[in-house]
């Protein structure tokens, strides 16, 4: 009688402090949201690793495959659950796809800079960020962008998101350049399917639909457990393996995990990356001129990627309002900017919200108390490596396929028959998926279209902040040369 008495004044403080009856949704489907909304972010575990944990600085220290891992899930459980305290929407947060590449790439490689000068820029990024979002400079931005240029942000992002679980899945592949052909991707391998994981990307797509199209509840959750559970039989009968053995890829193979049984249900993670950074040091090792170019561009790729996966998945949520803007976006924007303060901090590279919490709010996840369950998986996921990691990349594909299907819808927002508007839209919908970036896909949408606005005879009907932005787009995207000036 105690419990039952005490159980209805705590679900009542959940309720309120998520607003989950307000936003139409149920503590049991928050939970279970969360859930799928960790299965479809928790490949970042692996993959973040093998992005930037194999990387050896001019020093020959590389940051170590293992290490990574346990401070990736480290700052995505803290991040998640600190966004979903604090802003209290349903959007996880983990290291960003695109600036850990180019980290690694362009801060460690080319620029020869360490490991920690790398993540010191990281964190100072991090610092800028939360100042933007303090001062309201980031709301102004994001109410300054016309309501047709936020609905191709989303429709953008959902072909993004859908192409990038094509690619995962195998189920589109690039043509390798010997191969002798102007074309660049391909269905599988030579027009066909080609590998059992890819079949179970099809089964799996076909399964997540079905489930979607006839409204079962948790319909994409349980499209990940069938798929991942036909995975395990699947490797079992036909020994498919990974897709990279000994350094040499097998184009058959799983894209990461390995659907089998794990040896052991875990251990404890090594977190010696953490705090692990220096500051200025990249401003001594390659001139401070050239380290605040590579500083600025960690800065505007981290400010409207956040932005425009905010608005994408706040409109998937039907949580903004009828110009598209999430009430309470300073906060949430504020939080997000602190993802590359920890992440830089711990060596993670930096934390950004995530576009495949769509998968939760296709689900049904409506608030934070969503992020607290995803959150929690994220930390007992240091901890669990081997129990997660039974999960293919190809299981959680079809969710992330049928995601980008459902965001297509606010291409309705669109007015197509004026071309000053569709140019700019349609630029900044295709750029996404094709140059896998978000960023690139808004800065060209943006460029595109204060200069159709102009065309148009519409220049002074354009927002001043959108000129300023565009601008700066123009310098992201001549970086390169410029830094090869100042060398």
């Amino acid at each position: 009688m105690t419990a039952s008495t005490n159980a209805a004044p705590t679900s009542g403080l959940i309720d309120r402090f998520f607003h989950v009856s307000a936003r139409g949704s149920t503590v049991g489907t928050e939970i279970r949201a969360g859930v799928v909304t960790f299965f479809a972010m928790a490949y970042i575990i692996i993959l973040n690793p093998l992005i930037i944990g194999t990387v050896e600085d001019h020093t020959g220290t590389a940051l170590g495959v293992p290490q990574v891992a346990a401070v990736t899930a480290l700052a995505a459980g803290v991040m998640t659950i600190g966004f979903g305290l604090l802003a209290r929407y349903p959007f996880g947060i983990a290291t960003g796809l695109g600036i850990n590449t180019l980290v690694a790439v362009t801060f460690v490689t080319v620029e020869g800079l360490t490991w920690p000068e790398a993540m010191g820029l990281v964190v100072l990024d991090g610092v800028i960020i939360v100042l933007l979002a303090v001062s309201g400079f980031r709301v102004a931005v994001f109410n300054a962008i016309p309501g047709e240029l936020k609905a191709a942000m989303g429709v953008g992002i959902g072909l993004f998101i859908a192409f990038i679980g094509f690619v995962d899945a195998g189920f589109v592949r690039r043509i390798p350049d010997a191969a002798g052909t102007t074309v660049p991707v391909s269905l599988g391998m030579n027009g066909s399917i080609a590998s059992w994981p890819t079949l179970v990307f099809v089964i799996g797509l076909i399964i997540c639909g079905v489930l979607v199209a006839r409204n079962v509840r948790g319909g994409l959750f349980i499209g990940i457990v069938v798929t991942t559970v036909i995975a395990m039989i699947v490797e079992a009968a036909t020994g498919a393996g990974p897709s990279f053995v000994d350094g040499k890829p097998v184009p058959t193979g799983w894209s990461l995990a390995v659907p089998t049984l794990p040896d052991s249900i875990g251990g404890l993670p090594d977190l010696s990356l953490v705090g692990q950074v220096d500051l200025i040091g990249a401003f001594g090792r390659v001139g401070a001129l050239a380290a605040s170019l590579l500083l600025f561009t960690l800065v505007l790729a981290n400010f409207f990627d956040a932005m425009g996966t905010m608005t994408a998945l706040g409109k998937q949520a039907g949580l903004t309002d009828a110009d598209g803007n999430l009430p309470n976006m300073k906060n949430a924007l504020i939080v997000e900017g602190a993802g590359a303060i920890v992440g830089g901090g711990v060596s993670a590279s930096s934390n950004t919200v995530y576009i495949d919490s769509a998968a939760g709010i296709a689900d049904g996840a409506r608030t934070g108390l969503a992020n607290m369950v995803t959150g929690v998986l994220f930390i007992a996921a240091m901890f669990l490596t081997p129990l997660y990691a039974v999960v293919p990349i190809e299981a959680a594909a079809p969710v992330l396929v049928v995601v980008g299907a459902l965001m297509m819808g606010q291409i309705r927002d669109i007015d197509f028959t004026k071309f000053h508007v569709a140019l700019p839209a349609f630029l900044m919908i295709v750029v996404m998926p094709f140059t896998y970036s978000i960023a690139n896909g808004i800065g060209v949408g943006f460029v595109a279209y204060v200069l159709m606005q102009a065309a148009a005879g519409k220049a002074k009907q354009v927002h001043w902040l959108l000129w300023l932005i565009s601008a700066l787009f123009l310098v992201y995207f001549a970086v390169d040369p410029l830094l090869s000036v100042v060398e």
